[in-house]
């Protein structure tokens, strides 16, 4: 019997020919991605039991995202810890606070994650990795605990939902509102347990940042992880970050693999779509109800990429913020808020009244910069929009794309970003560019 992706990449790592579904393995894990949150609680359980060592060194990631630059004393000894951590293992590839971002995003640019392997961390939206061709889940402290350590961890083999994207989007219309029209369909838990398989010829025709976004968002409906096979454009992401073919393995669905379910979404019938409070599967078409918003946010490891920036530039440009209306730009990345600078985008943001904050994870969770509060409705290009999660329980969110985060801000009220098509290439020769 054929194979997934997910299940050959899984039986390269636990010494297996052949896996199924529902099988119990120890899987090796060529990379531990860490942050400053769960990372610090997964080191105390190893010191508390005399297991005060890493795997290896090398094969760790560390990347301060979430709580920094620190807004208080607690965020500040999270911070020392991981950063005191690091020093101490003599960990290599650390992206310490302006030198890095939203660890996902930043891992995705530094060559190191390769189609292939395997990927954890104390963090859901691990998975944004799949779209490379790996394997990349999120794991709580206790298995990264045990990964830090030994370098393995426990997985019972998922099954795999297959989705089908064929045809291409109207003009307005982006990967964040596929994505959402997908758990629109099955349900915030409709990928329970499941890996979430990209294939059609709209993903073959769509760039890495998209199939980025896709991946992302696989936990949101309840998804192990999301994959995309690799192609010629993952092969083009790659030697552009300096890793040819001759040094990760391809893998390839067999013709014959099993699907627990198929998905089919005709790209060309999908609209701008905007999930309502308080769970990503409620969504409903962009401009239906002009509801009106208090705040915009952009960013987060889902939505805060160069071509995000891009879109939202194209509709600010020339556009003000509504009065009333807070809205915040968050390049995910270093590298991504210096290019969006050399591009311009940075003073259209500012001129249109919007707020430019250093790359981190947060308001997406609510911990600091642009925190909601009580009554506050907010449109978002983030990942969540579950009761609290931005802030005070009474607030609402509504996650879009960036584009249709950017129009609601200058409309006032969640809006079409169609309205916006014409706006689309105004900006120049200068948006063309690869992010870094």
């Amino acid at each position: 019997m054929g194979m997934t992706i997910a299940e050959k990449i899984l039986a390269a790592h636990s010494g297996h020919d052949v896996l199924v579904p529902g099988q119990l393995i120890e899987c090796a894990t060529d990379w531990v991605l860490c942050h400053e949150i769960t990372t610090p609680a997964a080191l105390r359980m190893l010191e508390e039991r005399g297991m005060d060592k890493v795997f290896n060194p090398d094969q760790i990631v560390a990347v301060p995202d979430h709580s920094v630059p620190a807004m208080n004393i607690k965020a500040a000894q999270m911070y020392q810890k991981l950063k005191s951590w690091v020093k101490e293992k003599g960990i290599k590839h650390f992206y310490d606070v302006g030198r890095g971002g939203i660890a996902h995003v930043v891992l995705e640019n530094t060559g190191l994650i390769k189609p292939g392997q395997t990927l954890v961390s104390g963090d859901s939206h691990t998975c944004n990795a799949g779209a490379l061709g790996t394997f990349a889940t999120g794991v709580g402290s206790t298995d990264l605990a045990g990964a830090i350590y030994a370098g393995k961890v426990w997985f019972k083999v998922p099954e795999t939902m297959l989705i089908k994207v064929s045809g291409q989007t109207q003009p307005g219309v982006t990967p964040k509102d596929i994505v959402l029209e997908v758990i629109k369909r099955i349900g915030a838990d409709g990928a329970n347990y499941l890996v979430m398989e990209w294939v059609g010829d709209y993903i073959d025709n769509l760039d890495m940042e998209g199939r980025f976004t896709l991946a992302n968002m696989a936990i949101e409906a309840g998804g192990k992880t999301g994959i995309v096979a690799v192609d010629d454009k993952t092969r083009a992401y790659m030697q552009a970050r300096g890793v040819g073919p001759d040094q990760y393995t391809e893998y390839q669905s067999d013709p014959d693999a099993k699907y627990k379910v198929v998905v089919e979404v005709d790209a060309s019938q999908v609209e701008p779509t905007v999930a309502y409070p308080h769970i990503p599967s409620n969504g409903r078409v962009a401009g239906s109800d002009h509801i009106a918003v208090t705040h915009a946010y952009v960013g987060s490891c889902t939505n805060g990429r160069i071509s995000d920036l891009r879109d939202v530039a194209r509709i600010l440009k020339g556009n003000k913020v509504a009065e009333g209306v807070q809205m915040i730009v968050v390049p995910a990345t270093q590298a991504i808020w210096k290019q969006a600078a050399q591009e311009g985008l940075l003073e259209i943001f500012v001129d249109a009244g919007a707020s430019v904050s250093y790359p981190s994870c947060g308001a997406c969770l609510g911990m600091h910069s642009g925190v909601l509060g009580p009554n506050d409705i907010c449109i978002s290009s983030t990942n969540r929009n579950f009761v609290g999660r931005m802030g005070d329980p009474s607030a609402q969110i509504y996650l879009a794309s960036p584009a249709t985060v950017a129009a609601s801000a200058v409309a006032g009220y969640i809006a079409d970003p169609r309205a916006y098509n014409d706006t689309i290439g105004t900006l120049g020769t200068a948006v063309g560019g690869a992010a870094d």
